[in-house]
């Protein structure tokens, strides 16, 4: 079988604009999830990536400077590029209107945070289509054309309405809530109808899939089929194909990188400036939904309950900035910091500070010294679609000495559970219980536990992902995926 051309469509292009001038520009890597995820996989395979800029259209460069500096500070090593352009009211109500103050929130479970504005709803319809536009002008009936998360829910029903007829898949990246949240949403049965004009949706686990088909169920007459990790909706129109994809890494590169001499020379200097201690590594974006409150408030309570830990371990807790014009995320680094503030200043000792916090982004040298050199993960969000922090912080690991906490409601603790300590991030006690049982965990007990989640990681990489989903959506016969090979890294 011929391989077909991969067009991807997120929110956001993989590259970060920054001005450095009245008329110059610095382009570099984006971050998060999808970048780090599917990277690798245009790298490897070529293809189209569309998405935005991230800055409003009255601020870009002309389309030939960004072609050249594009072309000159990316590896795209034979896919390419194209932007949407979205004006200021578009951002504001699109981006972070309806995708982060509405369906953020909603498919979080933590509805008390929405709001729910019709302006929004319709800038949200309105951006989509010209995503939908966009897909049209730049693709043919030779490439399949992959749609990802929450912002671009809506992309294949402009799609069909334009008279599109290719195969569409989309990926949600964060979870899909219950029935008795989606029900919340005012404009849930056009959501609804507009993900069953895709022919294939992928999940993250198979309770985001199962909310779904329940969701499915309740608020259509159609007919839901098949068993296994593909299930199929038999619509008015076609067949759709439904089924649990967990994203995963490129381990090999984290792996990799872990070894090189610069991460082992940084990783030393770490260590070397907190002698004597394990360090506890949190790192997150800044977000309601990452449960870093509630990790501090654990922390402390670990210092409180076990005194013997004080001196000999350190909390290193990163935050990277993130949507600091929104009032709430604002209000939520206040409260980070006065956490800080309050256990430092509790138990801090002459020569030991039990928290170090980093408010910044940080470069890729410096996340993998983290990695290899911390002896604990404390990853416990209060929801993650799966949380690649965690594969991360394992694929890094090369000593294999280091302990993964994680929260049970993160996508990821279905495929690392029982080698990672499984918690829940509402309960302080029972953190604090699991970073005392890591920090006091035997060498020989670590190295295994480490051992049998890296080699899991590795089975269970971005190959495999990227395969099985482009698998399901291009040859719809699940009996055809042994023989297929859509995705193959470069050795």
């Amino acid at each position: 079988m011929k391989a077909k051309r991969l067009v991807v469509v997120s929110n956001r292009l993989p590259i970060v604009l920054n001005r450095t001038g009245a008329r110059e520009w610095k382009i570099r890597p984006g971050s998060g999830g999808l970048v780090t995820a599917m990277g690798p996989v245009l790298r490897h395979r070529g293809g189209l990536w569309i998405g935005w800029l991230g800055i409003p259209e009255n601020d870009c460069p002309s389309d030939e400077y960004l072609r050249d500096i594009i072309s000159a500070g990316t590896d795209q090593s034979g896919y390419s590029l194209r932007h949407i352009n979205l004006c200021k009211e578009e951002i504001d109500k699109y981006y972070y209107g309806f995708s982060n103050e509405t369906l953020w929130p909603l498919f979080h479970d933590l509805f008390t945070h929405c709001k729910f504005d019709q302006g929004c709803w319709d800038a949200y319809q309105r951006v989509n289509r010209k995503f939908a536009e966009e897909v049209i002008r730049h693709t043919d009936h030779d490439d399949y054309i992959w749609v990802h998360d929450y912002q671009l829910i809506l992309v294949a029903r402009e799609l069909r309405r334009l008279g599109f007829d290719r195969q569409v898949g989309f990926f949600l990246h964060i979870p899909f809530p219950p029935l008795d949240i989606f029900l919340k949403l005012p404009w849930r049965f056009q959501v609804l109808d507009a993900l069953l004009e895709y022919d294939l949706i992928g999940f993250q686990t198979a309770r985001d899939r199962k909310n779904f088909i329940g969701c499915v169920r309740a608020l259509t007459d159609y007919q839901v089929t098949g068993r296994g990790h593909v299930n199929s909706i038999h619509t008015d129109e076609r067949p759709v194909l439904v089924g649990a994809f967990p994203i995963s890494i490129d381990y090999r590169e984290f792996n990799d990188f872990a070894k090189t001499q610069e991460v082992a020379d940084e990783a030393w200097i770490i260590h070397a400036n907190l002698p004597g201690r394990q360090i506890i590594l949190g790192i997150d974006r800044l977000d309601y939904t990452k449960g870093i409150s509630h990790r501090l408030l654990a922390f402390e309570n670990a210092l409180a309950r076990y005194p013997d830990m004080r001196r000999r371990v350190t909390l290193l807790q990163v935050v990277v900035p993130s949507r600091r014009n929104v009032e709430e995320y604002e209000k939520l680094k206040q409260e980070v910091e006065r956490l800080v503030g309050e256990i430092n200043g509790k138990y801090t000792e002459v020569g030991w500070t039990p928290v170090h916090y980093i408010f910044r982004s940080i470069d890729r040298q410096e996340l993998a010294a983290y990695y290899r050199t911390c002896e604990i993960a404390l990853i416990t969000p209060l929801k993650d679609g799966m949380n690649l922090v965690a594969k991360e912080y394992c694929a890094s690991n090369i000593e294999e000495n280091g302990v993964l906490i994680l929260s049970e409601f993160a996508g990821a603790a279905a495929q690392l559970y029982p080698n990672a300590l499984i918690v829940n991030p509402y309960d302080l006690e029972g953190v604090a219980d699991a970073i005392y049982k890591a920090f006091t965990m035997p060498q020989d007990t670590r190295r295994m536990m480490m051992r049998r989640l890296r080699a899991s990681i590795q089975r269970n990489d971005i190959v495999k992902w990227v395969n099985s989903f482009l698998k399901a959506g291009i040859s719809k016969e699940l009996s055809d995926f042994p023989q297929m090979e859509l995705f193959v890294p470069k050795q």
